[in-house]
């Protein structure tokens, strides 16, 4: 079953745009994600909308956080994607007329429910600036420099 990675791909993209000095572009940060300009503009839309990036069109312009690290959770990201569902699991049929597959569903309906809430209180306990000083960090651990983010490279 293909996971949607459209949240992990947000924060991976937030946490790019943190480390840059001024605007990121589009283009700039669609190739770090190697995915189309178009798709990270629409992944952003949400963003901007809930107040947490600004873009500037033109030269010199691109995206910018509007807030700092330390006030954005994972949860108001989450929240600012449309809240979509964490688990990628789901159930055979929806509104089976099968018994059987009703009382598994109604089983497996309470245990999502239950991991849902507890995810999302667990997102709401990491803010960006916590995936940040972790990827400082990591940088670190690799023998990078901790304020040289273009030495970052994906996949290594």
């Amino acid at each position: 079953m293909k996971r949607n990675s459209q949240f992990s791909d947000v924060l991976h993209v937030l946490l790019h745009m943190a480390e840059n000095d001024g605007p990121s572009t589009s283009e700039d940060l669609a190739r770090a994600m190697q995915t189309n300009p178009v798709v990270l503009r629409r992944l952003m839309a949400g963003l901007r909308e809930a107040g947490f990036v600004s873009s500037a069109k033109g030269h010199g312009g691109g995206w910018v956080l509007s807030c700092p690290l330390e006030s954005i959770t994972l949860s108001d990201i989450h929240q600012a994607l449309g809240a979509p569902s964490l688990l990628a699991v789901g159930h055979r049929e929806e509104a089976p007329s099968c018994l059987v597959q009703q009382a598994v569903n109604s089983a497996l309906d309470q245990a999502f429910e239950e991991a849902e809430t507890l995810l999302r209180q667990r997102l709401s306990a990491v803010t960006l600036a916590a995936l940040s000083r972790d990827f400082h960090q990591r940088m670190v651990a690799h023998g990078r420099s901790a304020h040289r983010h273009q030495e970052h490279v994906h996949g290594s």
